[in-house]
């Protein structure tokens, strides 16, 4: 059925309107600090699983997207277009070695996939 397997979900990432004060209550549920913390992005790494808090650029505060790892989006993005879903955000680069890419499930659930390497 798949020649791409995935790595499971290993990312969560909620868009909050004000990373400052989003942080704190983060901090205080995980019961650690965040790992990355900037204007942009603030991480937590908690056994394994990897929470992060995006600012949300327009102020709408949008559902958590969970991110699915794989060895190679372009191939698993094209699998799943295959199969039915829709592209929402094409691959791209969001940091060094790191591309990311979001797609809708038939029922309109949005999905991440997340490549490293």
């Amino acid at each position: 059925m798949t020649d791409v397997a995935t790595e499971g979900i290993k990312t969560v990432l909620h868009t909050v309107p004000d990373l400052a004060a989003a942080t704190p209550v983060y901090e205080a549920l995980l019961g650690i600090a965040p790992q990355a913390d900037s204007e942009y992005y603030v991480g937590f790494d908690v056994a394994g699983q990897h929470i992060g808090l995006v600012p949300a650029g327009d102020g709408a505060v949008k559902p958590p997207v969970a991110y699915w790892h794989v060895p190679d989006i372009d191939a698993k993005l094209a699998e799943v277009t295959a199969a039915g879903a829709s592209v929402q955000e094409p691959p791209h680069q969001v940091g060094p070695g790191r591309r990311v890419a979001t797609f809708t499930d038939p029922a309109g659930n949005l999905l991440g996939l997340l490549q490293d390497g």
